[in-house]
């Protein structure tokens, strides 16, 4: 089949768990691969082991993706000329190309049974020799074959090897990569229930859907000369390679969950957005050139600077401190009305907003422009907006013994006195009083703004105090005052 584009790459997840970073990374450096060339971009499923299916697996990885800003040209919910896009959709195909190989004699029926190989294997590690498949039944007399077959006994397909053979093939960002093909065991390309190992079914898939360029992690590399079998047994022109660095925890050491390995749905519920993953992922071993310390890239312009040129061999460190910073800077950026539909459900769950209200009150939009500058997660915007809700139930402890003192308590009633008397309640208005008080009082503006702040809000930090206020409005704030200089005065008496 011939394809209009003349660059097509493909993601090609199995359903296996949760999406993970180091897969959401091969997804984004293919889809600004293909991007940057005016390629198409795919979605594959790859499901035929199916003893490691997950139910559920496909939603959530869709979801991901598209959480993460990445949509495709071809896939399993769109179609496209190369479909089905499911692997377990296209057995049939497998098993031809299986039957095809066997008769060219690149490949062989293999009739061991598990208990042999488990057998054998015990063999060779007690001996201390290589691991791998003797290749018993790579040379039975066709009549025995066919006896085996015709008594319906179990058997895989395994691909021929051949000797003395070194293996060449150019990767992208590596460079020449060499193996010797006496190293190599003859893998098994259709499992005997008929399914199709990795093997098999991405080599097919990739040539039938006419991928150009495969990009995937650097685990990988060692499967590559047995791909390159594959393709040189059936006659076709491989695709180009390219094996992406792998990404480590900052000590040096594999990821874990606790060190960055969390799925990409678990850093949307620890409050990143995804654009600021999709930007930190996009600097996973890849930069915009030398020259160029651009960090904090629009899609649009990462997809106008991605070249595998760029791409390090290096491993990656996973910088969870990186990702929370660009994160803030993100934050900030972002409409207050672009956060509403994340934030206030979970105000909603919290019990402190009504079910029925409206989520576009102007006032939650002046809350989370409030917060959001100071914030490096939406969960931030949850966790410190209790104070926007509900009234203080206490005072934090130690920021009480330092600010509420017994002078403290005239001050603010002095203070409320003149909040009550502005003709008009706004964040200049009340910066403008509380100078003035200063002043005229010489007490220190941080003697009049930290027990106010103290008072509104039960805790010692937080955004600007005037423009808190303003959004509290006047009546909340003068409440709490008063309610803050009964609590002193009990204190200390």
């Amino acid at each position: 089949m011939a394809f209009a584009s003349s660059i097509r790459v493909r993601f090609a997840p199995s359903p296996t768990g949760h999406l993970h970073v180091g897969g959401a990374r091969s997804a984004l450096f293919n889809y600004l691969f293909a991007r940057r060339h005016g390629g198409v971009f795919i979605l594959r499923i790859e499901d035929t082991d199916r003893s490691r299916y997950v139910a559920g697996a496909v939603e959530e990885i869709v979801e991901s993706l598209r959480w993460l800003g990445l949509d495709w040209d071809e896939g399993p919910d769109i179609g496209g000329p190369a479909g089905p896009y499911v692997q377990s959709e296209r057995t049939h195909l497998y098993r031809e190309h299986a039957e095809r190989l066997i008769a060219s004699g690149n490949a062989y029926r293999c009739f061991c049974t598990a208990e042999r190989l488990t057998a054998l294997r015990e063999e060779q590690e007690k001996n201390k020799l290589p691991i791998g498949y003797d290749r018993a039944c790579r040379d039975l007399p066709q009549a025995e074959i066919e006896r085996l077959c015709a008594g319906n006994a179990l058997n895989v397909i395994r691909l021929k090897i051949p000797a003395n053979r070194t293996i060449t093939f150019t990767d992208e960002i590596r460079g020449v990569i060499e193996y010797q093909s006496d190293l190599l065991d003859d893998i098994v390309l259709v499992k005997s229930d008929g399914f199709p190992t990795y093997h098999m079914a991405n080599v097919v898939d990739d040539h039938l859907m006419g991928i150009t360029h495969v990009l995937r992690g650097d685990e990988w590399i060692a499967s590559t000369p047995r791909h390159a079998l594959l393709y040189e047994a059936f006659g076709w022109t491989p695709p180009a390679f390219a094996h992406l660095p792998v990404i480590l925890a900052p000590d040096g050491k594999k990821l874990s969950k606790r060190k960055g390995a969390a799925s990409v749905m678990d850093y949307k519920r620890a409050g990143y957005l995804p654009e600021a993953l999709f930007n930190f992922l996009a600097l996973l071993g890849w930069s915009p050139g030398e020259g160029d310390n651009r960090e904090k890239m629009s899609k649009k312009e990462l997809i106008e600077a991605f070249s595998l040129d760029h791409v390090s061999p290096k491993a990656a460190v996973f910088d969870e401190k990186k990702l929370e910073w660009m994160n803030g800077l993100y934050m900030a950026e972002r409409s207050a009305a672009s956060l509403l539909g994340e934030v206030v459900p979970l105000w909603k769950e919290r019990g402190w907003v009504a079910p029925d209200r409206d989520r576009n009150d102007p006032y939650f939009k002046a809350i989370i422009d409030l917060l959001k500058v100071r914030s490096k997660k939406v969960t931030e915007l949850i966790d410190n907006a209790d104070y926007f809700f509900r009234e203080p139930e206490r005072y934090e402890e130690n920021a009480a013994k330092k600010h509420f003192t017994p002078e403290s308590a005239p001050i603010l009633s002095a203070l409320t006195v003149r909040i009550e008397s502005l003709a008009v309640f706004n964040a200049a208005s009340l910066e403008t009083i509380y100078h003035a008080h200063a002043e005229e009082t010489m007490i220190p503006i941080g003697q009049l703004i930290h027990p106010t702040r103290l008072a509104l809000t039960g805790v010692s930090f937080g955004p600007g105090l005037f423009e808190l206020m303003e959004v509290l409005g006047r009546e909340t704030v003068i409440r709490r005052m008063k309610k803050a200089v009964l609590y002193i005065e009990s204190m200390n008496t």
